[in-house]
């Protein structure tokens, strides 16, 4: 494989068949797909590029929430913006959705420090999922995974009281995602919208309060990855710095060909050779929060 084309071969081209479709409030839909190649090489933070109908030329690219690598499904989370997104609502079971993935660079959680924070905002909060599974079967750390989730609109799936008890938590922020908590993972909801269990304010406020509660040592320990809108990302490394934490986050962008050929998506970002414009979609979409948003 050439050193110039480090993603020949690991990008699949998929006629991939719909396997179920669920409809949330605040027109949010999860789509599960056999696509059994994107399935066997996905990483949390990866995404595809879904052809959203045949009268429409261009694609769409969609977070990746979870995958069963075994039964060879993908399931992903996305919100009607435009209609081409609207037209993918209508697939039933049995339609075929081209895809092409899994594409970009992932999260990369150190052993090293094993009590992750997870923070997804809107249609961020699919590969915080993924990464919260991913963490469940790893077994090179004692993993403690902590997961916090923000929306303005209805949460894409039935929020409910959690049984799991996360000390440091501001009372009253009792909301979680059901099927976290049945893996045994904590999370906690956020939102100004005045939801029922969930903490009032912004995603980064929760997270704030939570790290503020933890001793330097137990810092050490901490890593934060985020997914969700720019303006989050960019609150949410403040957060990271303000408590002297690593932190990594996922870029949300327009792409056209969404596999680094027409760099419609770079970012500027620094390296240690000095400043670089970075494509989101094949060198991202995780990048070193740092690197994006330096003091």
């Amino acid at each position: 494989m050439s050193s110039e084309r480090p993603h020949r071969g690991t990008i699949f081209l998929e006629d991939a068949v719909v396997i179920a479709q669920e409809a949330f409030p605040g027109d949010q839909f999860v789509l599960r797909l056999d696509a059994p190649q994107c399935a066997r090489a996905a990483t949390p933070g990866s995404f595809v590029h879904i052809r959203c109908h045949e009268t429409l030329p261009m694609r769409r690219p969609l977070s990746i929430m979870r995958v069963n690598a075994a039964s060879g499904w993908i399931e992903v989370l996305y919100k009607v913006v435009g209609p081409g997104l609207r037209l993918l609502g209508q697939c039933k079971p049995g339609d075929r959705v081209s895809t092409l993935g899994p594409i970009g660079e992932g999260f990369t959680p150190h052993p090293e420090r094993p009590r992750t924070l997870l923070v997804g905002g809107g249609v961020g909060i699919p590969p915080m999922v993924f990464l919260a599974e991913t963490l469940r079967e790893r077994t090179d750390a004692r993993w403690q995974p902590l997961v916090l989730m923000g929306s303005e609109v209805p949460f894409p799936f039935r929020a409910r009281p959690s049984t799991i008890i996360v000390p440091g938590i501001p009372e009253g922020a009792i909301a979680c995602m059901p099927l976290l908590d049945e893996w045994g993972i904590p999370s906690r909801l956020a939102s100004l919208a005045g939801y029922p269990g969930c903490h009032e304010g912004y995603v980064t406020d929760l997270a704030t309060a939570w790290l503020a509660t933890l001793s330097r040592a137990a810092l050490d320990e901490v890593e934060m990855f985020a997914c969700g809108p720019t303006p989050m990302l960019r609150a949410a490394t403040a957060v990271a710095r303000r408590f002297g934490i690593p932190c990594q986050v996922s870029l949300e962008e327009f792409m056209a060909c969404a596999v680094g050929g027409c760099a419609g998506c770079t970012v500027p970002v620094t390296t240690p050779a000095g400043p670089a414009m970075k494509r989101v979609c094949v060198d991202g979409p995780v990048f070193d929060a740092y690197s994006v948003f330096p003091a």
